[in-house]
């Protein structure tokens, strides 16, 4: 075998500890698993992992400074500090509603990111 990884599958509550090995040829085999989401997370984590990612941003005459964001659908887990970098020169303007998306198609990912909590407008 090439390389081989143990990990716990967070595709279902089970949570299985499953060996993930990539052998000589490029091929990955994946043990442990109870279903067959165990054999694809297993796949997916030893050739391209990907995550949600989760941060914030800036609001510009909000009432907080900053609001949650979070990307819409996995991103691949290398570029997660690019991605971070370039929301850091984001700035969007208050109110900013639950749901908005405030950045489409970060990086050319697919995925755009989506405010998850609202920042009214601040009071002058």
């Amino acid at each position: 075998m090439k390389k081989t990884e143990q990990m716990v599958c967070i595709m279902c509550p089970v949570g299985c500890r499953i060996e993930v090995a990539l052998d000589e040829n490029g091929q990955v085999i994946v043990s442990g698993y109870r279903c067959q989401r165990g054999v694809e997370y297993g796949r997916q984590e030893m050739i391209a992992p990907h995550r949600i990612l989760t941060t914030s941003v800036l609001v510009e005459n909000g009432e907080m400074e900053l609001v949650s964001v979070k990307t819409n659908k996995p991103v691949p887990r290398k570029l997660l500090f690019q991605l971070i970098d370039a929301l850091k020169r984001v700035r969007v303007k208050a109110p900013v509603y639950m749901g908005d998306v405030l950045v489409e198609n970060i990086l050319n990912t697919g995925a755009d990111v989506v405010a998850t909590r609202t920042v009214l407008r601040k009071d002058s």
